[in-house]
């Protein structure tokens, strides 16, 4: 008869909770010089780009993203016309001035960007990054002429927050037009453009960007649950508290940067 020894067991010790001030959270950096916050700015937007063109939101030459420059605040840097943003790198971006002259960079600059952009950027002040593009569900809602609805926690954060630009003129290439379209943004984070796209501002790149992205995948959402029935909407107080929540440009950043990460640790060489 054999016999074999059982090993005593012995409790593990309970785990000890690591302080919270020990855990990591990105949190938007702060930058010691101009020249740093500019190269910051101009790297978020590239990432932006190849994002915005990894998720097929280009069409042909349409589509544009902004950001102002931190030291000469009426100047803002975009995309290169006619370069697709899948190619885009910190080194291809514009320097455009209120003209419409680009002062730094070696391409054209797209009409329609300064058109609309430039004077998005004089009328909100606080506004340091914008995005528009011809994306396929913001088209569709646009055709529509119709605002986003409550149906979702996610749309709520454009709850009593952006407004629809109810009249299409054609190609935006005058400031007269791009005024307009200001003033139908008025203090809000996003402006639906009938017939046309989708146009979202926030305090960075990241915020612009992810409520471009979001603001997107809120119009799939709508059109799909109206084509299957009618959807439920979300009761007024609710949807506001909803908002408060998740309406930050603060919040839109955070969502933004397991994105900003994907790109970049799979794109580096965007940063040239």
């Amino acid at each position: 008869m054999v016999r074999t020894r059982t090993k005593r067991r012995t409790a593990m010790p309970e785990p000890t909770p690591i302080p919270t001030d020990q855990l990591q959270f990105a949190m938007p950096p702060a930058h010691a010089t101009v020249g740093e916050e500019r190269r910051y700015r101009k790297e978020r937007l590239a990432v932006a780009l190849r994002l915005f063109g990894r998720y097929g939101f280009e069409e042909g030459v349409a589509g544009h993203i902004t950001v102002r420059d931190p030291e000469f605040t009426d100047c803002f840097w975009v995309n290169p016309f006619g370069m697709s943003f899948r190619h885009i790198t910190v080194s291809d971006l514009l320097l455009v001035n209120r003209e419409g002259q680009v002062v730094e960079g070696r391409h054209h600059v797209n009409q329609a960007a300064f058109a609309i952009h430039a004077q998005i950027h004089a009328a909100r002040p606080d506004v340091v990054a914008a995005a528009h593009s011809h994306s396929t569900y913001g088209r569709a809602l646009a055709a529509l002429g119709e605002p986003l609805e409550p149906i979702t926690q996610d749309v709520c954060a454009f709850y009593e927050d952006h407004a629809v630009f109810d009249e299409y003129t054609g190609v935006v290439v005058d400031e007269a037009e791009g005024a307009r379209i200001a003033a139908a943004l008025g203090p809000r984070k996003a402006v639906i453009l009938r017939n046309h796209g989708l146009l979202t501002v926030g305090d960075s790149v990241d915020a612009a960007a992810w409520w471009f992205l979001t603001m997107e995948r809120s119009c799939q959402v709508q059109l799909a649950a109206k084509a299957a029935g009618k959807p439920v909407l979300i009761e007024h107080g609710n949807a506001l508290r909803t908002r408060e929540q998740l309406g930050s440009d603060l919040v839109a950043w955070i969502n933004y940067q397991p994105l900003f990460q994907q790109i970049s640790r799979e794109e580096p060489d965007l940063f040239g």
